[in-house]
This record gives structure tokens, C-alpha cells and sequence, in this order.
């Protein structure tokens, strides 16, 4: 028995129907494909930025703690003083109190025993045999992170119960023939550096599935705590992440950068940010999913415009059938359908007529979609470049006074220091301090504080000129650049107009508020940044012993 012919109904829906399917899934795949590439790469490059963030900033604020231990240590209560003075107190309480990263900061005499620390603490104890004082009697010294001994039972715990860790650094103190008086010795909370690296991730980091670790040169996990102790394999350093798979089984994205500090004895630490791979290509998977629910959607709607079609051609077929069994019947004058054949001609052609004013008006409307889709576009990317300006000027601009921050200074002094370089014109650093802060906190409120940081910087925004640098250095520190100053005398002027102003202006809720100036001026002494930093803050620290209120050049 021969097989049952097929319906062209049946095949024109069958060829119309596979072949859309088959074209947009292929379509898919191709577009799934680089979709997914591109947002490995750019979920790469992100991890990157995070990473290098934390790496940088973790690495300023180790070279900032062990340049004050530095100049700590030259102070004259070391070099000449009695070690175990209360002006050598006093001087270790003020350090610990501008800067709430230390823990302890305390000083040993040369056989190890501790004269003087922050708040008293191992007063008379023998620290001969702890490694900072080893190390530091040989020159600057800095520790990995290690649990507390003798410490932990003076200083509280974390919030979170962990065990208290800290961070050493450790310089020898000689006296003026440079011989050694004993060694400075500082510990650093560990949770201000976790939480400096945590602070560099996106704030929706944990919402995409981003982690941060810290490794120490040997790839043991230093931080989160619940990985401590774990090793995980050093990355090849580079701008883009690496695909690797995780003790958990899981595939990663995952950024190293090493933390540079440029210190001797550089702890060699990596700050590593990772991402699970597919919260990384979610988008890409959303995107393929969208293309498959629309390639069998298409299908269907062919294949009914395909059965639709293949109707309108087998009608003229089936009224000549109807013909041909008239004449089997005996039908000695069949009627063949020659006119309502030219008029199933004619309506195929109004049909195709039809179909084609259709097709149009759907391109018409995919037209309409797509310029709405491109306005849209076009509002999104400036609303995106406006979140970026704005990223920009919070990432340069001190949140609370609206002047320059740190990170900005940083960059703007190195600036300044290498065009000094080539030009041999100096210039001049100014460091402000408001005199007795932490009272007018005490007395009048943090509220009253902010308050009064905000119009200082206003004070020194007004009385600089227009190619000045005003930033705020750190608490109720601000820092002033001046170009163009050749002279001490020059900068004396412009140092002695803002403490005039400070002096004179009457601040809301607090009253008077005065400021200590240090005045340091570019040339063969101090011809980078960190030695200018370290002249004017020498300088600042004289005119806060010399009472106050004062301007100190050096």
C-alpha cells in the first residue's frame, strides 16, 4: 500500500516553522556567545579595578603609619629625654588618639623593657624576645598580621568575638651621637585594614557575589576570618581576571593585585576580589533565555502563516478537483473553474497584497520600537555619564567639607613635585590644624564639629587665590599647595592671612577657633613629597608645642 501523500498545508507550515526556529536559535547562540564573553571580560576588568583599589589603598595607609611612627621617633622626648617621662606619654596618647587604626604604641628600652605606652598598658613588662622588638633594634620594621599575647588581655575584643589581631611596625630610637636608646613600637588594629579593602568593593558587592581575600606571601587566607588559615594559590598579577575553580567546586572570576607599600621588608600581602562565575554572566544567561522564548514563539507564528498560505494555494487545485469528479461522475458538461480560477489568482494577489501592507506596517512598528529603544539608550548613557561625573568628584572631594581629599593631594603633590623637578621653581605646603578639636567634639557635639570643619575649609577656600590647592589631609587636618612660592617669606604671608581669618571669624555654636600652621617650602631638603609631608608636619608640630595658634616654617 503506498504511503498517504502529505498536505502542503501541513509541509508549507512545517518548512516555514523550522526554518524561523532554527535561524533565530542560531542567531541566539552566536549573540549569546559574545554577550557572554563581553560580560566576562567586563566582570573581569571590574574585579580588577576593585582589587587594584584595595591593594592602593591599603598600601598609602601602611606607608602613612610607618611615616608617623617614623617621626614619632625623632621627636626630642626620645632622642634626649627620659624614656619613661610623662611628655613621652603624653606624646604616644596624642599619636594613638588622631590616628584610631593603632591598638598600642609604646616605647622598650634597650634591654627590652617597656617605659612608657598608650593609656599604660605593659608598663614595666620584658618584650626582649617579641619579634618587633627584635627586628627593631636592627632598623624599620613591619610585622604580619598575628593574634594579640600579651595584649589581649588589656584591649578588647572585635565586635563580631573574633580573635584580636594586629599589625607591628617597629623603628630603633638612638640619641644625638646615634646610639641606641631603644625601640618605638606601634600595633595596628587588623580590622582597619580589612576594612579598608572591604570599603573598595562596589557597595552591591555582596549582591553579585563578590568576595575579598587577603593572602600573605606564602597564599594563606588573612582575611575573612572563616577562611583563615586556608591556602589559596597566588595569581599571575596582571589587568584581568583569571577563570579559576574554588575549594567550594564553584568556577570564580578572580583579580590579584600584590600590595605595594614600597616599604622595607614590603609584606609581600595580595588583595584578591573574585566573583562566582555564573553570578558574573547572569545577564548572558538572561539574554539566551530571552532569545529561545522568542525563537519558539516566532516558529508558531510562522507556522500558522505558512498553513494560512498553503490554504489560499490549494483552493483553485481543489475546485479543479471538484471538476474532474464531476466528470467521473458522468457530467457531460462540467463546469471547470476557469473564472473563479482568475479570481483565486486575484485574491492570492490581494492576499499577497494584503500580507505585504502587513509586513510593512510591522516594520513601521519595529521601526517606531527601535528609535524609542535608541532614546532610551541615549537617556540611560548620559544619566550613566552623570553617575560617573559624579563617582569622579566623590572620589577626588572630601565628603564633608567639599575640598579635595586625600587621594587627591596625593597625586596633586607628586604633580607639583615633578614640575618642580623640571622647572626649578619651589613651591610651598601649608598643614592646618585646628587647635584643640577634640574638645569642641567633647564640649559641643560631633554635629558642631562637622560644623566647624566646614566653615574652615570655606576660610581657606577664600583666602587662597585661584591656583591654590586646599584639601582636607585627615580629621581636622587640611593642607594647602602653593605654586609659585620661592620664599619662606612668601608663604609666611598667605600662612599668617588664613590664621588671621580663622582667628577673627566667629563660628556657629563653637565661638573662636584658632589654628597651628606648618610652612614647608620645596628645594634640595625637601625635594619629594613624603620629605616635604614630613618638613611641614615637623613644622605643625612646633607650632603645636610653641602654644598654638601659630605659624612654624621649616
Amino acid at each position: 500500500m503506498p504511503p498517504r501523500p502529505r498536505s502542503l498545508r501541513i509541509q508549507l507550515a512545517v518548512w516555514f516553522g523550522g526554518l524561523s526556529l532554527v535561524t533565530l536559535l542560531s542567531a541566539g547562540i552566536v549573540v549569546g556567545g559574545i554577550a557572554t564573553t563581553g560580560m566576562e571580560q567586563a566582570a573581569g576588568d571590574d574585579l580588577y579595578r576593585s582589587a587594584k583599589a584595595g591593594a592602593d589603598l591599603l598600601a598609602v595607609g601602611l606607608r602613612e603609619r610607618e611615616r608617623e611612627i617614623r617621626v614619632l621617633s625623632r621627636a626630642p622626648h626620645f632622642v634626649r629625654g627620659d624614656l619613661d617621662s610623662n611628655d613621652v606619654r603624653q606624646a604616644l596618647d596624642l599619636r594613638k588618639q588622631l590616628s584610631s587604626e593603632y591598638a598600642w604604641i609604646g616605647i622598650a628600652d634597650a634591654e627590652g623593657k617597656v617605659m612608657q605606652s598608650t593609656d599604660g598598658v605593659l608598663i614595666g613588662n620584658d618584650v626582649h624576645e617579641r619579634p618587633w622588638f627584635i627586628q627593631g633594634q636592627q632598623g624599620p620594621y613591619s610585622g604580619d598580621v598575628h593574634e594579640a599575647v600579651l595584649l589581649a588581655k588589656h584591649l578588647p575584643r572585635p565586635p563580631d568575638g573574633q580573635p584580636l589581631r594586629l599589625l607591628d611596625f617597629a623603628i630603633p630610637v638612638y640619641d644625638t651621637e646615634h646610639r641606641l636608646r631603644g625601640v618605638l613600637g606601634a600595633h595596628l588594629q587588623w580590622t582597619w585594614a580589612t576594612n579598608t579593602v572591604q570599603n573598595a568593593l562596589p557597595p552591591d558587592a555582596a549582591a553579585q557575589g563578590m568576595e575579598v581575600l587577603i593572602l600573605n606571601r606564602q597564599g594563606n587566607v588573612l582575611y575573612p576570618q572563616r577562611r583563615v588559615g586556608e591556602h589559596y594559590a597566588r595569581q599571575q598579577l596582571g589587568a584581568h581576571a583569571s577563570s579559576v575553580i574554588g575549594a567550594d567546586g564553584q568556577r570564580y572570576l578572580s583579580s590579584a593585585v600584590t600590595v605595594d607599600t614600597g616599604m622595607p621588608g614590603n609584606l609581600g600581602w595580595q588583595v584578591v576580589v573574585r566573583q562566582r562565575l555564573f553570578d558574573a554572566l547572569a545577564p548572558a544567561h538572561a539574554l539566551r533565555n530571552s532569545l529561545i522564548a522568542a525563537g519558539i514563539a516566532a516558529a508558531l507564528l510562522f507556522s500558522l502563516v505558512g498553513y494560512l498560505l498553503a490554504a489560499n494555494l490549494a483552493r483553485p487545485v481543489e475546485a479543479l478537483a471538484k471538476a474532474v469528479r464531476d466528470i467521473g461522475r458522468g457530467e457531460t458538461q462540467p463546469s471547470f473553474p476557469q473564472g473563479r480560477m482568475t479570481r483565486e489568482v486575484l485574491r492570492l494577489r490581494d492576499a499577497i497584497r494584503d500580507m505585504s501592507r502587513a509586513l510593512l506596517g510591522h516594520q513601521q512598528e519595529l521601526e517606531t520600537m527601535n528609535a524609542s529603544l535608541e532614546a532610551q539608550v541615549a537617556e540611560r548613557t548620559e544619566a550613566l555619564s552623570a553617575a560617573n561625573r559624579e563617582l569622579e568628584r566623590l572620589a577626588t572631594h572630601d565628603g564633608l567639607t567639599g575640598v579635595f581629599n586625600r587621594r587627591r593631594f596625593d597625586e596633586k603633590l607628586h604633580e607639583m613635585v615633578l614640575a618642580a623637578q623640571r622647572s626649578g621653581r619651589s613651591f610651598a605646603l601649608l598643614i592646618v590644624d585646628a587647635d584643640h578639636f577634640k574638645q569642641i567634639n567633647d564640649v559641643h557635639g560631633h554635629q558642631i564639629g562637622d560644623e566647624v570643619l566646614k566653615q574652615l575649609a570655606a576660610l581657606l577656600d577664600a583666602g587662597t587665590r585661584a591656583t591654590d590647592f586646599v584639601a582636607r589631609y585627615g580629621g581636622e587636618e587640611f593642607v594647602v599647595l602653593l605654586p609659585e612660592t620661592q620664599s619662606i617669606s612668601e608663604g609666611l604671608i598667605v600662612a599668617e592671612k588664613i590664621r588671621g581669618m580663622v582667628e577673627e571669624t566667629a563660628f556657629e555654636g563653637a565661638g573662636q577657633v584658632t589654628v597651628s600652621i606648618g610652612l614647608a617650602v620645596s628645594g634640595a631638603e625637601a625635594n619629594t613629597g613624603p620629605a616635604l609631608i614630613a618638613r611641614a608636619d615637623q613644622a605643625l608640630y612646633h607650632a603645636k608645642q610653641g602654644g598654638r595658634n601659630q605659624v612654624v616654617a621649616l
